[in-house]
C-alpha cells in the first residue's frame, strides 16, 4: 500500500515541478541565443575541449545573479529598472538602461544575422528576406500574444536546444578527453584566448537577462488571482528552484555546443570559422548531414526565443525607468510607448545587420560587449539586494553576496585583461 501511494505521488510531484518552471527556465534557454551559440562554437573550434571548464565555472555565478534578480522582483513587485528609479538617483537608472540598450541593439542585430545565415544554408534564398521575416515575426509575437501564451510557447521552444546534445553525440567525441577538458581548467596566456573567455562570460551572464527575469517574475505573479498567490517565502523558494534549473540547462547546452565543434572542427583543423554557414556546413562532412542540419535549425529556433527576450528586456527597462504602463499582458493601445520601444529597438537592430559586418563576428563581439558591460550592473544589483529599504528581511545572505561579488570581480578583471593593448 505504501509503495502504491509513493508511485502515485511521483507523477503529481513531477507535474508540480514542471509547472513550477517558468521565468528561470525561459531566461536560461534564451541565454543560448545565436550570439551564445556562435560564441561557444568559436571557442570549441579554436580551442577544442580546452574551454569546456568555463561552463562548470560560470554556472554558480550565473545562478546567483539570476536568483538575486528573481528575489528582487518578487519582494518589491517591480522590475529591476523600476527599483533603481524608485530608490536611487536618476543617473543610476538611466546609466543602467543606456548600457542595456546599447548591448541589446548589437545583440539583436547579431542574432538576426545569424538566424538569416542559418536559414539561407538550410532553405537557400537571400538573407535580406529572412532578416525581415524574423524581425517581423518577433515583433508580432510580442505585440499579439498574452504573457501566458508567450510563456507557454517559450517553454516548449526551449526544447529546441536539445538538438545540440544530439549533435554532440553524432560528433562521436572521445569522452575521456571531454572529461579532462571539463574538470581541468586551461588558461592560455594569449590575448585572443582571453577575449574568448570574456565573450563566453559575457554571453552567459548577460545584462538583458537581469532585466528580463525580474520583469517576468512580476508578470508571472501578477497573472495569478490574488487569492491564489503563494506566500512570499514559498514564492522565493519556487523561484530559486526554477532559476537554478534554468541556469543549469543553459550551461549544459553551452557545454555540448563547445563539445560538438571541438570534436569536429577543431579536430579537423578548421579552427577559424567566420560565418554561421561555415560552422554548420563544416559539420556536414565531419559529423554527417544530420548534425549540420540540427546545428542550423537550432540557431534559428533559439533566435526565435532569444530575440524576443532581448527586445522585451529593452522595452521593460525603458518603461519601468520612465514609469510608463507596460507588460506583455497590456494591449498595444494601452501601452503604446512600451511596444514602441520594442519595435524601434528591433528596427534599429535590423539596420545594423546591413552594415557589411560578418554576422558571425558580430555575434561574437556582441558577447564581448556584454562581458564588458555586465560588471557595473551586477554591482548595482548587489547594492539593491543588500538595501533593507528595498528588500527588508529578505536581503541577500552571505552566499549570494560572495557569488555575486565574485562574478563582478571575475568579469571586470577578464574584460580589463583582454581589452587592454598588449
Amino acid at each position: 500500500m505504501t509503495s502504491e501511494v509513493a508511485v502515485s505521488a511521483r507523477p503529481g510531484r513531477l507535474r508540480r515541478a514542471l509547472e513550477e518552471l517558468g521565468p528561470g527556465l525561459i531566461t536560461g534557454a534564451a541565454d543560448d541565443d545565436p550570439s551564445g551559440i556562435s560564441t561557444y562554437s568559436t571557442a570549441g573550434a579554436a580551442y577544442g575541449f580546452g574551454t569546456l571548464w568555463t561552463t562548470l565555472f560560470s554556472f554558480p555565478l550565473m545562478a546567483a545573479v539570476q536568483v538575486m534578480c528573481a528575489r528582487l522582483a518578487l519582494v518589491t513587485g517591480e522590475g529591476l529598472a523600476a527599483v533603481l528609479r524608485r530608490h536611487y538617483p536618476r543617473w543610476v537608472v538611466w546609466g543602467a538602461c543606456a548600457v542595456l540598450l546599447a548591448a541589446n541593439t548589437v545583440n539583436i542585430a547579431a542574432d538576426l544575422g545569424g538566424m538569416a545565415d542559418a536559414a539561407t544554408l538550410v532553405l537557400g534564398g537571400r538573407a535580406l528576406w529572412y532578416h525581415c521575416l524574423f524581425a517581423a515575426a518577433v515583433v508580432a509575437v510580442l505585440v499579439i500574444a498574452s504573457y501566458r501564451a508567450m510563456a507557454r510557447a517559450f517553454k516548449w521552444l526551449s526544447l529546441v536546444l536539445l538538438a545540440y546534445i544530439v549533435a554532440a553525440v553524432l560528433a562521436q567525441p572521445r569522452w575521456s578527453d571531454v572529461l579532462r577538458g571539463a574538470v581541468l581548467p586551461r588558461i592560455v596566456p594569449d590575448r585572443i584566448y582571453l577575449v574568448t573567455l570574456v565573450a563566453i562570460l559575457g554571453t552567459t551572464i548577460s545584462p538583458y537577462l537581469f532585466f528580463w527575469q525580474a520583469a517576468q517574475e512580476v508578470e508571472e505573479r501578477n497573472a495569478l488571482p490574488p487569492g491564489s498567490r503563494p506566500a512570499i517565502a514559498a514564492a522565493l523558494d519556487a523561484a530559486r528552484r526554477d532559476t537554478v534549473f534554468g541556469m543549469f540547462f543553459s550551461n549544459l547546452i553551452a557545454f555540448f555546443i563547445m563539445l560538438t565543434t571541438g570534436a569536429t572542427l577543431f579536430a579537423a583543423g578548421q579552427r577559424d570559422i567566420q560565418t554561421a554557414q561555415d560552422a554548420a556546413a563544416a559539420l556536414r562532412p565531419l559529423a554527417g548531414p544530420a548534425a549540420s542540419l540540427l546545428f542550423a535549425l537550432g540557431l534559428v529556433g533559439t533566435g526565435m526565443l532569444g530575440v524576443p527576450v532581448l527586445a522585451g528586456s529593452s522595452a521593460y527597462a525603458v518603461a519601468e525607468a520612465m514609469g510608463w504602463r507596460g507588460g506583455m499582458n497590456e494591449r498595444p493601445r494601452q501601452a503604446a510607448k512600451f511596444y514602441g520601444v520594442l519595435a524601434a529597438g528591433t528596427g534599429l537592430a535590423m539596420l545594423l545587420t546591413h552594415l557589411g559586418v560578418s554576422g558571425f563576428r558580430l555575434l561574437f563581439w556582441a558577447a564581448v560587449l556584454n562581458g564588458v558591460l555586465a560588471p557595473p550592473l551586477i554591482v548595482l544589483l548587489l547594492v539593491a539586494c543588500n538595501d533593507r529599504r528595498v528588500m527588508g528581511p529578505q536581503a541577500n545572505g552571505w552566499l549570494l553576496n560572495v557569488l555575486g561579488g565574485l562574478t563582478a570581480v571575475v568579469m571586470a578583471a577578464a574584460a580589463v585583461i583582454a581589452l587592454i593593448p598588449w
